[in-house]
């Protein structure tokens, strides 16, 4: 990791804080160039950066991918869009929600690519277009099983047979969207990729031929024939396994520790939090450590959670409250284990994945739930 680009929040110091999230951004761009270098020949590589870059902040992430030679990206809402095309000039922003009525002249003047997601959608955008007097661009998405968003095949159909319903669009991108990539053997998966070819086909026949995109981080994983012209990873940007179960090629992009605020001895029958759920059978000595569900550490890993004191496994004892957990330290060096002194939560040892698991959720959750109390630090630049 390189400390030549060392960006911290304004808000809290590390002096100040009660917890820090580090985010590692040459690992997130080596993360971007190991996917690249996966895909078949004439396919790019996009980044997925809705939801503030999944928690991390797409303000710090986005232009350490754009230094890293990424020139596209995803959103989702306009806002998301809008606070995001300052930062990446000369980029692609697709945004994959509807353009909602009455935000067109917002989108064209941010220079933003909406989805069209409806015959409805195609209809005003185009009508926009005819009437602003220029070509606008856009995106298609077709529904080829994750039944959310898109096209319905019944409007594909229509699209295809009356292609004169994009007059004065730019149609820059056809997509869809792999409902069970993370399950390589999943039936769904070959099934939407021959929906997808079928459609990008018929499409082609009607006169509009745009670059085509179909996987996602685990979509990548799938092989070169669910490629196409443009992939769209997200999670595994920022270090979530995209196949659960196989090998983790993805480096760990974040690292979450939280501050030791007071330590003490107990006895046995002692009991500790909320509820009075655990009791300890021996005398122990516990850490309460200044982070809880609102800071985005699940109160499900109540009694089964482990965090790191240095190279220590310390178990989460009692219940995960608001702001608070305690974790037995019996046995750790008493030098590590005092007030001021951080522990990770998620870390080297304890990667987001295990963690997620152990929470009973995913990665995804978890990094969107970080609370914005904890202090960020931005490290590395991102360069290639």
């Amino acid at each position: 990791m390189t400390t030549h680009d060392v960006v911290c929040s304004a808000r809290t110091s590390p002096r100040t804080a009660s917890a820090i999230v580090t985010v590692d951004l040459d690992a997130l761009a080596a993360n971007w160039r190991l996917l690249k270098a996966r895909l078949a020949p004439g396919a790019d590589c996009a980044a997925v950066v809705k939801a503030d870059a999944y928690g991390l902040g797409a303000k710090q992430i986005a232009p350490a991918l754009r230094r890293a030679g990424c020139r596209t990206f995803f959103v989702v809402t306009l806002d998301e869009g809008l606070d995001l095309a300052p930062v990446v000039p000369g980029c692609s922003i697709y945004v994959l929600a509807p353009p909602l009525a009455g935000n067109e002249a917002a989108i064209a003047a941010a220079g933003l690519i909406p989805t069209l997601n409806s015959l409805g959608d195609v209809a005003a955008w185009s009508a926009f277009a005819r009437a602003a007097g220029r070509p606008l661009p856009a995106a298609l998405h077709a529904d080829t099983g994750m039944r959310r968003l898109g096209f319905a095949p019944a409007e594909m159909a229509v699209l295809t047979r009356e292609p004169e319903r994009l007059a004065g669009l730019d149609v820059r991108l056809f997509l869809s969207h792999l409902a069970c990539a993370d399950e390589p053997r999943h039936p769904l998966n070959a099934e939407q990729l021959t929906a997808f070819v079928a459609a990008k086909a018929r499409l082609a026949a009607a006169g509009v031929a745009p670059r085509a995109s179909l996987a996602n981080s685990s979509g990548i994983f799938l092989g070169p024939e669910y490629h196409f012209d443009l992939v769209r990873p997200g999670a595994a940007l920022y270090g979530i396994a995209p196949v659960p179960g196989q090998h983790q090629p993805m480096a760990p992009v974040v690292r979450v520790q939280a501050k030791i605020l007071q330590v003490r001895d107990v006895d046995a029958p002692a009991t500790v939090g909320y509820g009075a759920t655990h009791r300890f059978s021996r005398p122990s000595r516990i850490a309460t450590v200044a982070a809880g569900y609102a800071d985005g550490y699940p109160r499900s890993l109540s009694s089964v959670g482990i965090c790191f004191v240095g190279e220590h496994r310390a178990a989460v004892v009692g219940r995960v409250s608001m702001d608070l957990t305690t974790i037995d330290v019996t046995g750790i060096p008493e030098n590590l284990v005092r007030p001021g002194m951080f522990i990770d939560l998620i870390g080297p040892l304890n990667p987001l994945d295990e963690v997620a698991a152990a929470a009973g959720t995913i990665g995804y959750e978890l990094l969107t739930r970080l609370g914005r109390r904890a202090h960020r630090v931005w490290q590395g630049g991102g360069t290639p």
